[in-house]
């Protein structure tokens, strides 16, 4: 398998189908020091080169001390590679650590989110892009369903809430075992987070499960990101959907659910394979 070729198909497919980049936009990449966020900063790096419209990828890098490395060799490799890297220390998430040890993720996200925005109205971008996976999408779903009653997950796009900024998640059909394979082919450096070597969290025991039944069905995280692009509203309980009064001209209840649409293969304008 070509694995810059598969990657750049999937990043093409998430960024036309969901209108990510649009011309002369300034795409700022999340870099979390991770397998994923390198590997998308590598595709919109590719994609600029060969896509129809014009548009300019930088990236930055928040601090708040919790990396178990020196974040030192990631803007060395940035460096040799040519890319526009701002590192940004936030002094208030240091002090949060100081002042509240065992902080939950949502104040933690809190801080980054304010440090994130600052950074990005910096570097004049007025898109960011984080590099969440199949993976991430898939076991928000399910962490909203089982944990939250929500049937909800992390969207594709979305903006901030003064509307000047679009974020963007290219990765969404990328699953995490290609971002692995694809930075160490770079060999890019990849600084773990505290975070992620959490353990007995929500998280890592979805992902634990999925992982696990994946070995038996091993296309269940694509099922699941069809389920999120094809809700049959009639046949959940959200009282705003149903027409308990039969209003509606024939029976829903009776029909076959539609099929999933699939995702584009083809007329994909991001994408010119060589």
């Amino acid at each position: 398998m070509d694995l810059e070729k598969t990657i750049l198909r999937k990043v093409g497919e998430a960024v036309t189908r969901f209108k990510m980049i649009r011309e002369g936009d300034r795409v700022a990449v999340g870099l979390s020091g991770g397998k994923d966020s390198v590997t998308l900063l590598e595709a919109l790096l590719l994609l600029a080169k060969r896509a129809p419209i014009h548009f300019s990828v930088c990236a930055f890098t928040v601090e708040q001390g919790k990396f178990l490395a020196s974040i030192e060799p990631m803007g060395d490799y940035l460096k040799q590679r040519g890319v526009d890297w701002t590192y940004y220390r936030d002094n208030p998430s240091f002090r949060l650590l100081e002042e509240k040890p065992d902080h939950g993720c949502d104040l933690c996200s809190r801080y980054r989110r304010r440090a994130v925005y600052e950074i990005a109205r910096g570097l004049g971008a007025n898109v960011i892009a984080f590099g969440h996976t199949a993976d991430d999408f898939c076991e928000s779903f399910l962490r909203n369903a089982l944990f939250t009653g929500r049937v909800s997950s992390l969207p594709p796009v979305t903006y901030s809430r003064e509307r000047d900024f679009r974020l963007i998640r290219p990765l969404v059909y990328v699953n995490e075992d290609l971002t692995a394979q694809f930075a160490h082919s770079l060999g890019a450096p990849v600084i773990p987070c505290g975070c992620s070597q959490r353990t007995g969290t929500v998280r890592r025991t979805l992902r634990d499960a999925l992982g696990s039944l994946e070995k038996d069905h091993p296309h269940l995280k694509e099922t699941l990101l069809s389920a999120m692009g094809n809700i049959e509203t009639s046949r959940l309980l959200d009282l705003r959907y149903l027409d308990l009064e039969g209003d509606l001209n024939g029976d829903l209840r009776n029909e076959e659910p539609t099929p999933a649409e699939p995702m584009p293969d083809s007329g994909n304008p991001f994408v010119v394979v060589g």
